[in-house]
């Protein structure tokens, strides 16, 4: 009786919303169509938040700005997705302070703590800022990508086969967007380098932010082509998915991108020879010291390039040093140099977060300008992960993100020498390529205050972080020995 009383109300409502929803679209007014689909996000949102991070993830690569839909707005977000984390983020904090407790090995992890600092170190900034409102609501957006791709996935993870479904769950829409992207190219000609800057809009700004996704996936699918777990006919896929990643990637013209996925290869290599971490930084600390030893030789040398972007692919490699002539190149050393000059002027707490690209236009030089300067310096952010904090945090805003960075990196290094489990020494190794190309190319853009590039950044370190706590404990390997003897 109650159940059939149950189907009885679903079908009154239903019936409701169509009469009522007929009548709105005759009245030009669309909105209420939404209305199912916001009653299903909050009941995933109620009954499980990790079915809505997962959709979540799905609709993040087919995201738009709200700009896009409706004109002179003051103010930007992407939709879905946006207002949807901002719900995770209430309902995350409503469940620590409800329930007041989350793992403690998550919560006191190395990566964990640094992410703390970090945070704690923007809020301070943000107190401090020229334009509160501006950082504290730069402090949100990152808190609600932290509750969703990083705290929320890291239990989300204990089952590790869900973490291929995370990749997978952004690959298969940003396959969409890339045969969108490659179909509207075909419009103009493949080989046009100009068209390749907003193929892919509105769903990425521009080429960079695509290519560095791209960049991202590659080292991860090309590991899942390698993992035991997958039949050879699903491997093949893969292998199809990856030349597609690819493909697009040389048609992004991103040269961030591929000098990220070379210095992966590095990275890779380096990896199989088994040379230690620290190793690694000394070489790095090493390059870092020559190159402002011999800064002045080293720029006369670049300036003698001046082959500028191009859609021929080998001229286009060539420009990737061009600091002459090439105004792509040259804009990202004005912005550079806008950020140092900021720096000086707040060295400790900086502009406030967020705040770059309201603030730099003073600082720019005249001598320094290019073709694509504007007097008010409207055109975007500092172009680096490293040297922006460094103007809107001061120094401690660039130490504490590097921090996260070599943490991150320390922790997905360690638990492939101490595992012996072959799946999870293979998804530590790739997962950590994986960020490694973003933290190549955060020298040359920045894009972790989008939902594009979080997704896979704070995710990726999810996943290390739930390899390290909950898949690689004793147990686990002597299984792995007992199975190989």
């Amino acid at each position: 009786m109650i159940s059939k009383l149950k189907i009885k109300w679903v079908y009154i409502l239903t019936i409701i919303f169509i009469i009522v929803n007929s009548f709105l679209i005759t009245q030009e007014f669309y909105f209420f169509n939404i209305l199912p689909f916001v009653i299903l996000i909050v009941l995933f949102a109620v009954f499980s938040l990790q079915k809505l991070v997962f959709i979540i993830v799905f609709l993040t690569p087919l995201s738009i700005p709200l700009r896009d839909l409706v004109k002179d707005l003051e103010f930007d977000m992407f939709l879905p997705t946006e207002p949807l984390l901002f719900g995770v983020l209430i309902l995350f904090t409503l469940k620590l302070l409800v329930e007041k407790k989350f793992d403690k090995k998550v919560f006191y992890h190395p990566i964990s703590i640094a992410i703390y600092v970090n945070l704690i170190w923007i809020f301070m900034t943000s107190l401090t800022s020229t334009m509160p409102l501006v950082s504290f609501k730069f402090l949100v957006t990152r808190l609600w990508f932290l509750a969703a791709f990083y705290f929320i996935a890291t239990q989300i993870f204990k089952n590790i086969e869900n973490i291929k479904k995370y990749v997978w769950l952004y690959t298969i829409p940003l396959l969409m967007v890339i045969t969108y992207a490659i179909t509207r190219h075909l419009e103009y000609g493949l080989i046009d380098q100009k068209a390749s800057n907003s193929v892919m809009t509105p769903f990425y700004n521009d080429h960079t932010s695509y290519g560095a996704i791209l960049a991202f996936y590659i080292p991860i699918l090309i590991g899942f082509a390698f993992s035991e777990t997958y039949s050879k006919n699903f491997k093949t896929i893969i292998w199809i998915v990856v030349s597609i990643l690819i493909f697009a990637t040389v048609l992004s013209y991103t040269r961030a991108a591929w000098i990220s996925l070379i210095g992966v290869l590095g990275v890779f290599i380096a990896v199989k020879l088994k040379i230690k971490f620290r190793t690694v930084l000394i070489m790095i600390a090493s390059i870092l010291i020559l190159f402002f030893a011999f800064q002045k030789q080293i720029l006369m040398s670049l300036e003698e390039n001046t082959q500028d972007s191009t859609a021929d692919l080998s001229k286009h490699v060539q420009s990737i040093s061009n600091i002459s002539t090439d105004a792509s190149n040259l804009e990202r050393i004005n912005r550079w140099k806008c950020a140092f000059r900021m720096f000086e002027k707040k060295p400790f707490f900086g502009w406030g977060p967020g705040t770059y690209q309201f603030q730099y236009a003073p600082f720019q030089l005249s001598s320094e300008k290019t073709i694509i300067s504007t007097n008010y310096g409207n055109m975007g952010n500092a172009h680096s992960e490293y040297i922006g904090p460094l103007a809107e945090s001061g120094i401690f805003g660039s130490l504490t993100f590097l921090a996260i960075v070599i943490t991150t990196l320390y922790t997905g290094l360690m638990i492939r020498r101490k595992t012996l489990n072959k799946e999870v020494r293979l998804l530590s190794l790739i997962f950590t390529l994986g960020l490694i190309t973003y933290y190549l190319h955060g020298f040359l853009n920045n894009f972790l205050d989008t939902d594009k590039a979080s997704v896979p950044f704070w995710g990726f370190t999810a996943i290390l972080v739930a390899l390290d706590v909950y898949h690689t404990d004793k147990k686990e390997n002597e299984k792995e020995v007992t199975a190989q003897k």
